[in-house]
């Protein structure tokens, strides 16, 4: 899934659109914009934008050992 498809959804989900979230984030519309294009949101960012759709960024890497990083 692409950055842009999983924003979409979120802002579906939100019933917002993509201008929203970026003003909620504290981005320009067209700066979000930019970075979707070059998928360049920063871990920070991700959050931000989870929380503008209010929702919350869940972050963890799974080893096939069974450790999990939170």
């Amino acid at each position: 899934m692409t950055t842009k498809q999983f924003l979409d959804m979120a802002c579906s989900h939100a019933g917002i659109s993509q201008a929203e979230l970026a003003r909620r984030m504290g981005l320009s519309p067209s700066n979000l914009n930019q970075k979707i294009k070059r998928d360049s949101l920063t871990l920070d960012e991700w959050k931000k934008a989870a929380e503008a759709a209010e929702g919350m960024l869940i972050f963890q890497i799974q080893f096939n050992d069974g450790t999990v990083l939170k």
